[in-house]
């Protein structure tokens, strides 16, 4: 075993705080990352803080990890020492059901092993990426093109991935018309995929708070849903809607915005439970749809496709010492449009 030096939350709820953690040596098939970045995506705060169901504790947060490979088990073929590499929400599966086979191994029937907060194969918990160092099976690490700096390819491996996968499900591009729901980390990977995929893009926020940077970023149009006006100008407007937010919606208001055949795809996971009219559902012949994150495989595509149309995230690098603070910040929507912590400074 190694000893790490980490931020965790020692419980539910507790400020983050420096510590150290062990991890497992590096075996056949393992990689030795030396992480140089990691991403605060707003589920690490919905864990740290119990939001979704007891947590396992001291928890190390972090699924959005980029850095450097250090050491190579004798078995790896994909990477060698000095490779940049990326890791996001999973670092282990099956790898024998069938959607482990078809390469979705986030919908792995007998159990994805998460990043942090989660178990691996042994019963350990597992850490994540607000630490030094992290150990990972090679077929659950890719790898970060060149044409991507490390800072801003971090957030890819969750607020990347979780965008452009139901994105990519649902055929959209070029004749498509996509709204996309909230401005913030998955929001705004959202419009810059979709808007490199082709689509027309409209964002629905809130407020106009955000707009100069919506249409920066590829919005074809901005609209505030605060505005009743918003849902009677777009009524029946969209192919498919893509919910980033973690707040209960009203989904009969937003449903109201598809096409016949629309599909409202939520990615964002509210701690709080939502209603539903099936009307709503029946009169256009509309679905509600939920999608996670991607495989490995479209993970790689994505971070290739990202680095071909040469963008990454909109960050904020902070210090480790920052990181409470940060939790505040995001919970305030005082973030564009990713914290990513320099893990130098851990």
């Amino acid at each position: 075993m190694t000893t790490v030096t980490a931020y965790a939350a020692p419980s539910a709820k507790a400020p983050l705080e420096r510590t150290t953690v062990e991890r497992r040596p590096v075996g056949e098939f393992d990689v030795l990352i030396d992480i140089k970045f990691a991403g605060i995506c707003h589920s690490d705060i919905h864990q740290a803080r119990d939001g979704w169901g007891e947590g396992i504790f001291p928890m190390v947060p972090g699924h959005e990890i980029a850095g450097i490979v250090t050491e190579v088990g004798p078995g790896v073929t994909k990477f060698a020492v000095g490779d940049r590499v990326g890791v996001g929400c999973m670092v282990d599966s099956c790898r024998e059901c069938d959607n482990c086979k078809a390469g979705l191994e986030q919908y792995c029937t007998k159990g994805t092993v998460y990043t942090y907060n989660g178990r691996d194969k042994n019963g350990d918990p597992t850490y994540g990426g607000y630490s030094t160092h992290i150990v990972v099976d090679e077929n659950y690490t890719v790898r970060i093109p060149d044409g991507l700096a490390l800072d801003v390819a971090a957030p890819l491996l969750c607020a990347g991935i979780t965008t452009y996968s139901p994105l990519k499900h649902w055929n959209v591009g070029p004749g498509k018309k996509v709204a996309v729901v909230g401005m913030g980390g998955l929001g705004h990977m959202g419009v810059k995929i979709a808007h490199a995929l082709g689509a027309e893009v409209t964002v629905l926020s809130q407020s106009l708070r955000k707009k100069d940077d919506g249409l920066r970023l590829g919005a074809d149009h901005y609209y505030a849903t605060s505005d009743p006006e918003t849902f009677e100008k777009l009524r029946g407007t969209f192919d498919v809607i893509l919910s980033t937010v973690s707040a209960p919606l009203d989904f009969d208001a937003f449903l109201s915005l598809l096409r016949t055949d629309g599909t409202l795809v939520n990615v964002g996971a509210p701690e709080e439970p939502v209603s539903l009219n099936l009307f709503s559902l029946l009169n256009d012949r509309t679905s509600l749809a939920g999608s996670g994150i991607g495989g490995i495989r479209e993970t790689q595509e994505m971070l290739d496709f990202c680095a071909a149309h040469g963008f990454g995230a909109e960050i904020e690098l902070i210090e480790a010492s920052q990181i409470n603070e940060a939790y505040e910040r995001v919970l305030d929507s005082d973030v564009r449009y990713r914290f990513v912590i320099d893990v130098a400074t851990i």
